[in-house]
């Protein structure tokens, strides 16, 4: 029993908190990951990863996007083995910096990311609240004399509904434009298929389960600069503005009414048909030596 209390101490102190006094976030070191999101009235924003449903709130997408054909690539003709969304959201971030009102976290290559993935990095990520608007920056950098190839993504799960008395239905999200196209997964690999979302004049979907039928929503070629997720029943809002990036992912579990991730991605699912080589790979980015890149989406909650 004082093993398990000391484990929980520990695991308890690897939590850390910014806050605006609007808005409150938990970001845990492991994955540096958001765990909470509040407002002044307590009201979490934030799914809170019943592993029954889902385990987790806002994984960090890195060095890959989606899955690979197989869970392999190719480079300089040798095979690597790596699962779905890449190693960075299962290991634990350095502390880099910390202020009342935002924080950074730092991970780096290691002989053990090497295995899967034979790269020299630096990630970093840093939170920053302003009122009540989350900011998340990621940045990568190339310490080594030859180029890498990444991707990075977002995949924060939102309560939906977030009050008591709601109901999934009773939300809906609102978009920029009236026409938009998703791409068909199969085995949580694109496919060649593309389906027209039913938007109407409002630029509104109302949410129902079946959306999800066959997995996430996903969209190409930069379709998503914002989307906002509001409630048919009181005032509540969550917007996610991330301007450029190239991919969005929405998505929840099949037949599940309880949370809805809303994902900005530079970086993509591999097609059935991909030639398995990392350098032809859609989506991924290649970083000069020494150079660095970043991005940032925000998160406003109304």
């Amino acid at each position: 029993m004082e093993k398990l209390v000391t484990v929980l101490s520990f695991l308890f102190t690897m939590l850390y908190h910014i806050s605006s006094g609007t808005l409150t976030a938990g970001i845990h070191i492991l994955g540096a990951e958001l765990q909470s999101i509040t407002n002044k009235d307590g009201l979490e924003y934030l799914w809170q990863a019943d592993a029954r449903v889902w385990p987790r709130h806002a994984p960090v997408l890195f060095p890959i996007v989606g899955r690979l054909k197989e869970n392999r690539f190719l480079y300089e003709g040798r095979s690597y083995e790596l699962g779905q969304h890449g190693f960075a959201r299962d290991l634990p971030f350095a502390l880099a910096e910390q202020g009342p009102d935002f924080i950074v976290f730092e991970l780096q290559a290691s002989p053990e990311t090497q295995k899967s993935y034979p790269f020299d990095f630096v990630f970093r990520i840093a939170y920053r609240i302003e009122h009540n608007r989350l900011t998340c920056t990621y940045t990568v950098l190339n310490p080594s004399q030859q180029p890498l190839l990444f991707s990075v993504g977002a995949h924060p799960g939102f309560n939906c509904p977030l009050l008591p008395g709601e109901s999934f239905e009773d939300y809906y999200l609102e978009f920029e434009t009236e026409e938009l196209y998703c791409t068909e997964l199969d085995n949580g690999l694109r496919s060649q298929a593309r389906q027209r979302l039913p938007l109407g004049s409002d630029k509104k979907l109302d949410l129902k389960s079946s959306l999800f039928d066959k997995d996430a929503l996903v969209f190409e070629e930069g379709q998503i600069n914002r989307v906002s997720l509001c409630s048919s029943r009181s005032a509540h809002k969550i917007t996610l503005e991330s301007k450029g990036w190239p991919y969005f992912g929405i998505w929840t579990k099949k037949d599940c009414r309880n949370f809805l991730c809303l994902e900005p991605w530079y970086g993509i699912a591999d097609r059935g048909d991909t030639s398995g080589e990392l350098l032809q790979k859609e989506g991924i980015m290649p970083l000069e030596p020494g150079r660095e890149f970043s991005c940032s989406y925000s998160v406003t909650f109304a």
